[in-house]
This record gives structure tokens, C-alpha cells and sequence, in this order.
């Protein structure tokens, strides 16, 4: 959550594997992307960049995905969308997608205190994954999705979809604006999360601090695989 390409810049070198609002950054040039090519190769395996797209219908959400000014197929390897126009999202986004190898991820729940994503929302969101599990890898969740709106039929036992989930604290509980934060405990292993999404518990408000940054992202990074260790072995 900034605002200026050279502090996503300094934000990304120490942190790892990161996940991006890209339309919020003010100076957005082209070869802002090049740089971030330039870290995917260099120091992390597998860059992983979340953009959250408008809940437009399919021909439309394709064209963002491809098109425009930010061309985020072209380098985002997993995009995230709200499900809400239902299963033509996925099948817009898939058109542009699939052909180059890129993931989907679907947003079923929220971290914020009153979300509406809950309850039917969440069913028919997982729902849409299991129809298209050549392309939706996974979901923006706070809990495992397992079984899921499911009928009584259905076999879910050979699901593997992989939950991200945001709202991740070690320090604070919540925010002023409705933001709550788990710890990687609380997500990994009592909720069964496979990835912990942190933002300002890793880099604070200095941006510049590139050390501090990289000495937060360990520490969340070993809370969260001391967590999924300890699940494993139950």
C-alpha cells in the first residue's frame, strides 16, 4: 500500500515474494515493470504480484487484465478477482490468462471488520474454483475452503486449492478503518492458511529502512513455517 514506485522498489528488495496494488502508484512507468523483472530473476524464484480487478463483466475485465496502461498479464504471474459478476470473470480473465501460463486467484472472504464476502458469497465463490480448476489455483480466504459449498455428491477429498490470506500481525489487533490482524499462528495453523499476506507489520511507515524491512519480513516469515510445521505434524 504506497504510492511511489521508488518505495515499492525499496519495499520489494528486502521483502520477498510481494503483492501489489499496482493502479495506486502515482508514477507508474512502464519500466517500473522491467525493474520488477529484474527482481524476479535475480532473487526470487517466483515473483508474485496480486492485483485486485474491477467486478466488471468478462470482456471488460479482460481488456483491464491485458490492456491499458499497467498490461498486468503481461508480467503478473497470480491476479486476484472478485467473483461478484459471477462466472464470466473467470472465463474473461482465462482468455488472457491461460496462454501464458498465469493463476487466479478468487476473493471469498475479507479481513475487515462487516465484509459482506461471507455466507452464499463464499459458497458460490468456491463454487466457480472447482469449474475452472485448470485456471483459479486458489482464494483470498481466512479459512481452508475445503468442501465448501459443495453438494452431498460431490468429492472434495483431492482439492489443494491454496489460501492467502491478509490480515497478518504480529504487533497490532486492528487499524482505525476496519482493517484486523491475526497473528501467523492464528492463519497457519488453527485456521489452515498456506500463506500469510503482511503489509505494514513488514515495512512500517520508512520506507527507507531497507534493513528493519528485511529483519521483519524473517520474523514473519519463520512465524508462519514454525506455524505450518507445527500443523503438519498433527
Amino acid at each position: 500500500d504506497v504510492t511511489k514506485s521508488s518505495d515499492f522498489l525499496a519495499i520489494s528488495t528486502p521483502s520477498g515474494p510481494t503483492s501489489t496494488h499496482i493502479d495506486i502508484l502515482e508514477d507508474f512507468q512502464p519500466s517500473l515493470i522491467a525493474e520488477l523483472q529484474a527482481l524476479d530473476s535475480a532473487c526470487i524464484p517466483y515473483y508474485t504480484n496480486l492485483l485486485r480487478l474491477n467486478t466488471l463483466p468478462g470482456n471488460t475485465v479482460a481488456l483491464q487484465y491485458s490492456s491499458g496502461v499497467h498490461k498486468i498479464a503481461s508480467w503478473s504471474h497470480i491476479t486476484n478477482a472478485h467473483p461478484v459478476p459471477g462466472p464470466s470473470i473467470i472465463t474473461g480473465l482465462i482468455s488472457v490468462g491461460m496462454p501464458l501460463d498465469r493463476g487466479l486467484l478468487l476473493l471469498s472472504e475479507m479481513s475487515t471488520a462487516g465484509a459482506l464476502a461471507r455466507g452464499v458469497y463464499t459458497e458460490e465463490a468456491v463454487r466457480m474454483a472447482r469449474a475452472h480448476r485448470d485456471f483459479v489455483i486458489g482464494f483470498i480466504a481466512q479459512r481452508r475452503m475445503d468442501g465448501i459449498g459443495a453438494s452431498d455428491s460431490e468429492s472434495t477429498q483431492d482439492e489443494d486449492f491454496l489460501i492467502l490470506t491478509p490480515g497478518v500481525g504480529l504487533d497490532v489487533k486492528g487499524d482505525s478503518i476496519g482493517q484486523q490482524y491475526r497473528t501467523p499462528r492464528q492463519v497457519v495453523l488453527e485456521s489452515g492458511c498456506d500463506v500469510i499476506i503482511v503489509g505494514r507489520g513488514v515495512y512500517g511507515k520508512d520506507y527507507s529502512l531497507t534493513e528493519k524491512i528485511a529483519e521483519q519480513a524473517i520474523r514473519y516469515r519463520t512465524e508462519g513455517w514454525n506455524a505450518y510445521l507445527e500443523r503438519l505434524s498433527k
